[in-house]
């Protein structure tokens, strides 16, 4: 046989082997390659571009299907995504939920995200709280009453920087169904009579029963809510919040900051059911934007926990009981100088002190027993 002659594949393939088996062999006995320590701003790149593509990829997760039960239902939980280790490859990933937040991250939104973490957590509690509360037991032809201290900021006749002035009892009677006038009551004023307007009344033809019509009434909305209104609103916190998206469209400006604003005034100058009440903060923890304030007062001076949002450099705060979660009060603040003053300015402030269903405008509710 030639010895230059080519061998036969199959001793190829047989030598091949031998020499897969080889080198692995020899890489057993030879220590792993050293890997470079990163610097710190690398490592920090690298565990933003974990946290936006998996933030980006959950966003871009198909919807559930309408009509089916799930998490449609219940407040949507910013979890954070971090890598374990980070060199020229990112090894691993762990699932924080958000009250494991690393100590010492901002919180801020992030793309794809809705409310920054802490915010999600603070209105997840306060849906858990309001879902246990008691249900109103406001009827049809009775009225809501709503007893609150408040401030807002003006200018004095010099011209100068607004200033606060000390808070002011207020006092609202609303009806229960629409149908028939409120009242508002303040210090130092005279008494307002809210709504509505006059009826009128009509005839189909002769000898027919007089229709009433109330000219100009707007029907209720969640920007002219009555108690039966709300008590209609939808439970769950996605559909709400498209209604409430679509029903203050009308606004103009910042539309996230339309709709946060107007979930704020339905939780103070209305008295949802529990249900509803839930659902308003987990509409307002799908809102991007919305931020946690580790303190804030309210009108009474009551300190709390609050989430807030800016908006055209003045920031809408929602404060909230630190051992209850129950919604204390508003506080809207400049975060920039504009015509209506400086940065710090607090241009309002509120306090919720009572709700209760009473028989009449001026009539106060029972003092609670004991």
């Amino acid at each position: 046989m030639n010895a230059f002659a080519p061998r036969p594949p199959r001793h190829r393939e047989t030598d091949a082997h031998a020499d897969t088996l080889l080198r692995a062999e020899l890489a057993e006995l030879l220590p792993p390659p050293p890997v470079p320590e990163l610097a710190p701003e690398r490592n920090h790149e690298l565990r933003h571009t974990v946290l936006r593509t998996a933030l980006a990829s959950d966003d871009a997760a198909p919807a559930e299907p309408p009509g089916r039960s799930g998490s449609r239902g219940r407040p949507r939980l910013g979890w954070i995504v971090a890598p374990v280790a980070a060199c020229a490859v990112v090894a691993g990933a762990v699932v924080l939920a958000p009250q494991d937040t690393p100590t010492g991250t901002p919180d801020r939104p992030s793309a794809g995200q809705r409310a920054a973490p802490g915010a999600v957590q603070v209105l997840s509690r306060a849906a858990l709280a309001a879902a246990s509360a008691p249900a109103p037991d406001a009827r049809p032809e009775g009225y809501v009453y709503v007893r609150s201290l408040v401030a807002y900021a003006g200018r004095g006749a010099d011209g100068g920087p607004p200033t606060l002035p000390a808070a002011h009892r207020r006092e609202v009677w609303l009806s229960a169904d629409g149908s028939r006038p409120g009242l508002l009551r303040e210090p130092g004023a005279d008494d307002t009579t809210l709504g509505p307007p006059l009826p009128v009344y009509e005839l189909d033809r002769r000898g027919a029963t007089p229709r009433k019509r109330t000219t100009g009434a707007e029907p209720p909305s969640v920007t002219n809510p009555t108690h039966a209104y709300v008590a209609t609103l939808p439970t769950d916190p996605e559909a709400l919040l498209r209604l409430v998206r679509a029903e203050t469209r009308q606004a103009g400006g910042d539309p996230d900051q339309r709709a946060f604003t107007a979930i704020g005034t339905l939780l103070a100058e209305t008295w949802a059911p529990p249900k509803v009440t839930a659902a308003l903060y987990g509409a307002a923890a799908r809102i991007p934007g919305v931020t946690v304030l580790p303190s804030a007062k309210d009108a009474a001076g009551r300190e709390g926990v609050a989430v807030a949002r800016t908006a055209s450099d003045e920031q809408t705060q929602w404060i909230f009981d630190r051992a209850t979660s129950a919604f204390l009060g508003e506080r809207t603040v400049l975060t920039g100088t504009t015509s209506a003053g400086h940065a710090g300015t607090v241009l309002g402030v509120s306090a919720v002190l009572a709700k209760a269903a009473v028989g009449a405008p001026g009539e106060l509710p029972e003092a609670p027993k004991g």
